[in-house]
């Protein structure tokens, strides 16, 4: 019997687990000449804002033991144009699209969910709260279960009530259980989870910071294990609310640790800078690992680790 390789997100079904991450690869033009974007389960776009942005003052990435750090800022066109042109390129590529979404203001996001609510062909929003909120003294949205839970339902309100929302939270915080719940009481259908890690490197040569901004946001594989605990730990408090994992994806076993945690499907970001094709070749391993494993359905997969746990605790 062949395998059902298909996943569930958010109330929307794809036909495979595999995505790409918000931020490792624009919009996929650039991925695009490697591969048909088709192919993977969903693109999920740089997280996007209301106004154009230049992005920070360079240097603005380092590479670190098992990953690097980036203190890119946002860079992107704005919504505007954004929705002029991206869209419509992903719409004629064919690919499933699942739309970023970032801002400095609880209106930020706001504006940006009028803008996107009649938008066609978009599968799921996925709304960046790990953001500085200006109004609150630079405090980072998903830092806090009330700025966290008043950005989602803010965006709730004004998307409407058919596009579904995923909140990327923050690895930043003491006890990411309780954002999480605040964010799926305030509307959030899934979460993404999750974003990078503050890192800072000094540069022992000039003995100065390596980045302009000095702090930035760690990923690769440095960061597996701090993702296989918030999805592990979240799934366990939140059952029922799917989790789009990421976190130092390189290969078919870092996908399927985050899928036995309890990710219905995976990003692969970092990973990308290095194999144009990584997203594809992690999608390909993760599927012969299942078929290995004796598995008819990758959905038997997700949360597999708790439910192997508790047979073993009633033994």
């Amino acid at each position: 019997m062949s395998l059902d390789f298909s996943t569930s997100l958010a109330g929307r079904r794809f036909p495979n687990p595999i995505f790409t991450a918000s931020g490792c690869a624009g919009s996929g033009k650039e991925l695009s000449q490697f591969f048909d974007l088709t192919d993977l389960g969903a693109i999920v776009t740089k997280s996007i804002m209301i106004k154009p942005r230049s992005g920070r003052a360079t240097p603005r990435m380092a590479e670190t033991p098992s990953g690097m750090l980036n203190s890119i800022g946002l860079q992107g066109p704005g919504i505007d144009l954004f929705l002029e042109n991206d869209i419509p390129w992903l719409r004629d590529q064919g690919a499933r699209i699942i739309v970023s979404i970032a801002g400095e203001t609880v209106e930020d996001y706001a504006v940006l969910a009028r803008k996107l609510r009649h938008v066609s062909g978009i599968s799921a929003l996925e709304v960046n709260i790990s953001c500085p909120n200006v109004e609150n003294r630079g405090q980072v949205f998903a830092c806090d279960p009330a700025t966290a839970a008043d950005a989602i339902s803010t965006v709730r309100r004004n998307i409407g009530g058919e596009l579904p929302i995923i909140a990327k939270l923050s690895p930043d915080v003491t006890d990411i259980v309780s954002i999480a719940t605040s964010v799926v009481s305030a509307g959030a259908d899934g979460l993404a989870l999750i974003n990078t890690l503050l890192g800072m490197v000094i540069d022992t040569s000039s003995m100065r910071p390596k980045l302009s901004q000095k702090t930035g946001g760690l990923s690769g594989p440095a960061i597996r294990p701090v993702a296989v605990r918030a999805i592990y730990q979240v799934h366990a408090a939140l059952p029922k609310v799917p989790i789009l994992g990421m976190g130092g994806v390189a290969c078919g076993r870092d996908a399927l640790e985050l899928v036995l945690a309890g990710a219905s499907a995976v990003s692969v970001g970092t990973a990308t800078f290095g194999d144009p094709t990584a997203s594809i070749r992690v999608k390909n391993e993760l599927e012969v690992l299942c078929e290995q494993r004796g598995f008819n359905s990758f959905s038997d997969l997700v949360g597999y680790a708790h439910r192997a746990e508790d047979a073993n605790e009633h033994e």
